[in-house]
Protein backbone atom coordinates (compact mmCIF):
# COMPACT_ATOMS: atom_id res chain seq x y z
CA UNK A 1 0.00 0.00 0.00
CA UNK A 2 0.86 3.70 -0.24
CA UNK A 3 1.38 5.71 2.82
CA UNK A 4 -1.11 8.65 3.81
CA UNK A 5 0.29 11.86 3.10
CA UNK A 6 2.56 13.83 5.11
CA UNK A 7 4.96 16.48 5.51
CA UNK A 8 8.86 16.34 5.46
CA UNK A 9 11.28 18.30 7.74
CA UNK A 10 14.97 17.59 7.77
CA UNK A 11 16.20 17.97 11.33
CA UNK A 12 19.63 20.77 11.55
CA UNK A 13 19.53 19.70 15.55
CA UNK A 14 18.08 18.11 18.38
CA UNK A 15 16.35 20.80 19.17
CA UNK A 16 15.46 21.57 15.99
CA UNK A 17 14.03 18.60 15.81
CA UNK A 18 12.19 18.48 19.27
CA UNK A 19 10.78 21.80 18.38
CA UNK A 20 9.11 20.43 15.19
CA UNK A 21 7.82 17.25 17.41
CA UNK A 22 6.43 19.90 19.83
CA UNK A 23 4.78 21.77 17.45
CA UNK A 24 2.50 18.48 15.74
CA UNK A 25 1.03 15.95 17.58
CA UNK A 26 1.20 13.65 15.37
CA UNK A 27 4.69 14.00 13.92
CA UNK A 28 7.31 11.28 14.17
CA UNK A 29 10.94 10.60 13.87
CA UNK A 30 12.46 9.14 11.21
CA UNK A 31 15.77 7.29 11.37
CA UNK A 32 16.42 4.20 9.49
CA UNK A 33 12.78 3.87 9.31
CA UNK A 34 12.63 0.09 8.98
CA UNK A 35 10.26 -0.12 12.19
CA UNK A 36 8.26 2.81 10.76
CA UNK A 37 7.84 2.75 6.90
CA UNK A 38 5.78 -0.51 7.16
CA UNK A 39 3.41 0.45 9.75
CA UNK A 40 3.03 3.70 7.33
CA UNK A 41 2.39 1.63 3.94
CA UNK A 42 0.06 -0.54 5.63
CA UNK A 43 -1.56 2.76 7.52
CA UNK A 44 -1.44 1.17 10.65
CA UNK A 45 0.08 4.67 11.11
CA UNK A 46 -0.37 7.67 9.82
CA UNK A 47 1.72 10.78 10.75
CA UNK A 48 1.31 14.13 9.31
CA UNK A 49 4.83 15.02 9.23
CA UNK A 50 8.09 12.84 9.22
CA UNK A 51 11.29 14.41 10.83
CA UNK A 52 14.33 13.26 9.06
CA UNK A 53 16.96 12.89 12.37
CA UNK A 54 19.35 10.97 10.31
CA UNK A 55 22.43 13.68 10.12
CA UNK A 56 22.07 14.80 13.44
CA UNK A 57 25.81 12.22 14.21
CA UNK A 58 24.13 10.41 17.04
CA UNK A 59 25.74 7.78 15.80
CA UNK A 60 28.34 5.62 17.11
CA UNK A 61 29.50 3.92 20.72
CA UNK A 62 32.63 5.36 23.32
CA UNK A 63 33.61 3.86 26.42
CA UNK A 64 31.49 5.22 29.37
CA UNK A 65 34.14 3.02 32.42
CA UNK A 66 31.56 0.21 33.75
CA UNK A 67 28.99 1.09 30.72
CA UNK A 68 29.41 1.45 26.84
CA UNK A 69 27.54 5.24 25.29
CA UNK A 70 25.64 3.83 21.82
CA UNK A 71 24.37 6.86 20.12
CA UNK A 72 20.76 6.30 18.90
CA UNK A 73 21.12 6.03 15.40
CA UNK A 74 24.09 3.62 15.44
CA UNK A 75 22.61 1.23 12.74
CA UNK A 76 22.66 -2.20 14.12
CA UNK A 77 25.56 -3.34 10.94
CA UNK A 78 28.10 -0.87 12.83
CA UNK A 79 26.98 -2.51 16.39
CA UNK A 80 27.48 -5.99 15.02
CA UNK A 81 31.49 -4.53 13.69
CA UNK A 82 32.67 -2.19 16.39
CA UNK A 83 35.71 -3.06 18.49
CA UNK A 84 34.27 -2.14 21.74
CA UNK A 85 30.90 -3.37 21.17
CA UNK A 86 32.72 -7.04 20.26
CA UNK A 87 35.34 -6.58 23.73
CA UNK A 88 32.24 -5.48 26.29
CA UNK A 89 29.71 -6.18 25.47
CA UNK A 90 29.69 -9.09 22.80
CA UNK A 91 26.15 -10.28 23.38
CA UNK A 92 24.91 -6.86 21.77
CA UNK A 93 27.09 -6.93 19.09
CA UNK A 94 25.71 -10.72 18.64
CA UNK A 95 22.22 -9.52 18.60
CA UNK A 96 23.00 -7.20 16.02
CA UNK A 97 24.14 -9.55 13.53
CA UNK A 98 20.45 -11.28 14.16
CA UNK A 99 18.48 -8.40 12.82
CA UNK A 100 16.55 -9.28 9.66
CA UNK A 101 18.71 -8.95 6.84
CA UNK A 102 21.98 -7.09 5.47
CA UNK A 103 19.47 -4.37 4.28
CA UNK A 104 18.06 -3.62 7.43
CA UNK A 105 21.07 -4.00 9.26
CA UNK A 106 22.64 -1.22 6.95
CA UNK A 107 19.92 0.87 7.51
CA UNK A 108 18.40 -0.29 10.53
CA UNK A 109 19.19 1.75 14.08
CA UNK A 110 19.31 0.59 17.72
CA UNK A 111 17.12 3.67 19.28
CA UNK A 112 14.66 3.40 16.61
CA UNK A 113 14.18 -0.49 17.30
CA UNK A 114 13.76 0.53 20.88
CA UNK A 115 12.10 3.50 20.70
CA UNK A 116 9.25 1.69 18.72
CA UNK A 117 8.72 -0.73 21.62
CA UNK A 118 8.20 -3.75 19.77
CA UNK A 119 8.14 -7.07 22.01
CA UNK A 120 9.43 -9.32 18.97
CA UNK A 121 12.59 -7.18 18.39
CA UNK A 122 16.00 -8.33 19.40
CA UNK A 123 17.69 -5.15 20.99
CA UNK A 124 15.00 -4.37 23.24
CA UNK A 125 15.58 -7.85 25.06
CA UNK A 126 19.07 -6.87 25.14
CA UNK A 127 18.19 -3.56 26.44
CA UNK A 128 16.02 -5.09 29.24
CA UNK A 129 18.25 -8.37 30.21
CA UNK A 130 21.75 -5.69 30.85
CA UNK A 131 19.27 -2.79 32.70
CA UNK A 132 20.19 -0.52 30.41
CA UNK A 133 19.20 3.47 30.78
CA UNK A 134 17.59 5.38 28.03
CA UNK A 135 19.08 9.13 27.64
CA UNK A 136 15.94 11.22 26.02
CA UNK A 137 16.35 14.97 25.43
CA UNK A 138 13.15 16.97 25.30
CA UNK A 139 11.94 20.81 25.92
CA UNK A 140 12.49 20.48 29.67
CA UNK A 141 15.92 18.92 29.17
CA UNK A 142 17.58 15.90 29.50
CA UNK A 143 16.28 12.25 31.41
CA UNK A 144 18.05 8.69 31.89
CA UNK A 145 15.28 6.19 31.74
CA UNK A 146 15.98 2.55 33.64
CA UNK A 147 15.20 0.04 30.99
CA UNK A 148 12.84 -2.14 33.57
CA UNK A 149 10.93 1.81 32.88
CA UNK A 150 11.27 2.57 29.47
CA UNK A 151 9.36 -0.20 27.76
CA UNK A 152 5.25 0.35 28.99
CA UNK A 153 3.74 -1.71 27.01
CA UNK A 154 3.25 -2.86 23.09
CA UNK A 155 4.18 -0.48 20.71
CA UNK A 156 4.81 1.87 23.69
CA UNK A 157 7.37 3.60 25.20
CA UNK A 158 8.02 5.42 28.37
CA UNK A 159 9.10 8.55 25.74
CA UNK A 160 7.06 11.65 25.62
CA UNK A 161 5.89 12.31 21.64
CA UNK A 162 7.89 15.72 22.58
CA UNK A 163 11.54 13.77 23.64
CA UNK A 164 13.82 12.19 21.01
CA UNK A 165 16.11 9.21 22.18
CA UNK A 166 20.33 10.54 21.98
CA UNK A 167 21.68 7.69 23.53
CA UNK A 168 22.08 3.89 25.24
CA UNK A 169 24.15 3.46 28.28
CA UNK A 170 25.02 -0.56 27.97
CA UNK A 171 26.65 -1.87 30.77
CA UNK A 172 29.50 -4.12 30.17
CA UNK A 173 29.24 -7.88 30.55
CA UNK A 174 33.12 -8.29 31.16
CA UNK A 175 34.18 -11.82 31.00
CA UNK A 176 30.40 -13.32 31.63
CA UNK A 177 29.22 -16.30 29.77
CA UNK A 178 26.58 -15.16 27.46
CA UNK A 179 23.94 -16.48 25.08
CA UNK A 180 21.25 -15.08 22.40
CA UNK A 181 19.08 -18.36 21.18
CA UNK A 182 15.84 -17.23 19.13
CA UNK A 183 13.87 -19.91 17.42
CA UNK A 184 12.60 -18.71 13.56
CA UNK A 185 10.36 -19.52 10.68
CA UNK A 186 12.18 -17.82 8.12
CA UNK A 187 15.82 -16.21 8.46
CA UNK A 188 13.99 -12.91 8.22
CA UNK A 189 11.12 -13.21 10.32
CA UNK A 190 10.67 -12.05 14.15
CA UNK A 191 11.69 -14.35 16.54
CA UNK A 192 8.72 -16.83 17.22
CA UNK A 193 10.42 -16.59 20.82
CA UNK A 194 14.16 -15.44 21.73
CA UNK A 195 16.06 -15.79 24.77
CA UNK A 196 18.78 -14.00 26.35
CA UNK A 197 21.05 -15.01 29.14
CA UNK A 198 24.09 -13.65 30.93
CA UNK A 199 25.77 -15.72 33.62
CA UNK A 200 28.33 -14.87 36.03
CA UNK A 201 27.53 -16.73 39.09
CA UNK A 202 24.00 -15.68 39.24
CA UNK A 203 21.83 -15.75 35.91
CA UNK A 204 20.11 -12.96 34.08
CA UNK A 205 17.61 -13.71 31.68
CA UNK A 206 15.13 -12.20 29.28
CA UNK A 207 12.76 -12.90 26.46
CA UNK A 208 11.28 -11.67 23.20
CA UNK A 209 8.02 -11.97 22.25
CA UNK A 210 6.99 -13.43 25.14
CA UNK A 211 5.05 -10.65 26.60
CA UNK A 212 3.70 -7.17 25.59
CA UNK A 213 7.22 -6.06 26.54
CA UNK A 214 10.67 -7.15 26.72
CA UNK A 215 10.55 -9.94 29.24
CA UNK A 216 12.83 -10.46 32.58
CA UNK A 217 12.36 -14.09 33.50
CA UNK A 218 12.75 -13.02 37.34
CA UNK A 219 11.58 -16.57 38.60
CA UNK A 220 14.00 -18.52 36.04
CA UNK A 221 16.49 -16.28 37.35
CA UNK A 222 15.85 -17.41 41.61
CA UNK A 223 15.41 -20.63 40.44
CA UNK A 224 18.84 -20.84 39.43
CA UNK A 225 20.36 -19.13 41.75
CA UNK A 226 19.32 -22.15 43.80
CA UNK A 227 18.74 -24.96 41.85
CA UNK A 228 21.14 -23.97 38.20
CA UNK A 229 20.65 -24.47 34.79
CA UNK A 230 17.92 -27.50 35.16
CA UNK A 231 15.78 -25.24 37.41
CA UNK A 232 15.64 -22.54 35.27
CA UNK A 233 14.96 -23.70 32.54
CA UNK A 234 12.40 -25.48 34.13
CA UNK A 235 10.54 -22.10 35.63
CA UNK A 236 11.34 -20.27 31.86
CA UNK A 237 7.83 -19.16 31.16
CA UNK A 238 6.66 -18.37 34.52
CA UNK A 239 4.95 -14.66 34.52
CA UNK A 240 5.07 -14.39 31.03
CA UNK A 241 2.19 -13.81 29.06
CA UNK A 242 3.01 -14.92 25.57
CA UNK A 243 0.88 -14.34 22.32
CA UNK A 244 -1.20 -16.42 19.96
CA UNK A 245 -0.78 -15.45 16.62
CA UNK A 246 -0.37 -17.02 13.00
CA UNK A 247 3.18 -18.14 13.60
CA UNK A 248 2.71 -19.69 17.17
CA UNK A 249 0.16 -20.67 19.81
CA UNK A 250 0.96 -19.55 23.44
CA UNK A 251 1.28 -23.08 24.97
CA UNK A 252 3.41 -23.61 21.96
CA UNK A 253 5.94 -20.29 23.14
CA UNK A 254 6.20 -20.99 26.56
CA UNK A 255 7.34 -24.72 25.78
CA UNK A 256 10.03 -23.09 23.30
CA UNK A 257 10.92 -20.61 25.83
CA UNK A 258 11.75 -23.43 28.35
CA UNK A 259 13.52 -25.11 25.54
CA UNK A 260 15.58 -22.14 24.69
CA UNK A 261 16.32 -21.45 27.96
CA UNK A 262 18.09 -24.73 28.29
CA UNK A 263 19.98 -23.75 25.52
CA UNK A 264 21.39 -20.50 26.22
CA UNK A 265 22.19 -21.45 29.72
CA UNK A 266 24.31 -24.65 28.42
CA UNK A 267 26.11 -22.34 25.50
CA UNK A 268 26.81 -19.47 28.32
CA UNK A 269 29.07 -22.25 30.39
CA UNK A 270 25.75 -22.48 32.80
CA UNK A 271 25.66 -25.97 35.10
Amino acid sequence: MIPSEFDYVLAESVEHAITELASDPEAKLLAGGHSLIPIMKTRMGRPTKLIDVGRLGLAGVSDGGDHLVVGALTRQCDLERDPLTTAHCPIMAHAAGTVGDRQVRHRGTIGGSCAHGDPASDQPTIMRLLDATFVAQGPGGTRQIAAADFFKGFFETDLHHDEILTAIHVPKTGAAGWSYKKFLQRQLDWATVGVAVVVNGSARIAMTNMATTPFRASAAEGAFTSGGAAAASAKADEGADPPSDTWATADFRRHLSRVLTARALEEAGAK
